[in-house]
């Protein structure tokens, strides 16, 4: 998997392309540890991920908790297989997607 981060003032920009599964969502998880505590909020492009394992579910679960206190976070782009796991699991009424 590819992480792509881009600062725009206080939102990070996180740009996914690949898989986000049980190898790499400890990536994610590790690549925006630093971030969360620096930034207002984060939007995640979803438009190159070809698939989301529940681990990867987890890691986006975390990081809208963490930055629920702050501006929040958006997840734009789904592919209909992303999208189809939104809804199957019910992402798509936890998390704002665009």
């Amino acid at each position: 998997m590819n992480i792509n981060k881009t600062l725009n003032g206080t939102e990070l920009i996180v740009a996914l392309e690949g898989a986000l599964d049980t190898t790499t969502a400890p990536e994610l998880q590790e690549a925006l540890a630093d971030d969360l505590n620096n930034v207002q909020s984060i939007t995640f492009d979803l438009s190159e991920l070809r698939y989301i394992s529940s681990s990867g579910l987890r890691v986006l679960l975390s990081t809208h908790k963490s930055m629920s206190t702050k501006g929040g976070m958006k997840v734009k782009n789904l592919n209909d297989i992303v999208q189809e796991v939104f809804d199957v699991t019910g992402f798509c009424d936890i998390l704002n997607i665009e």
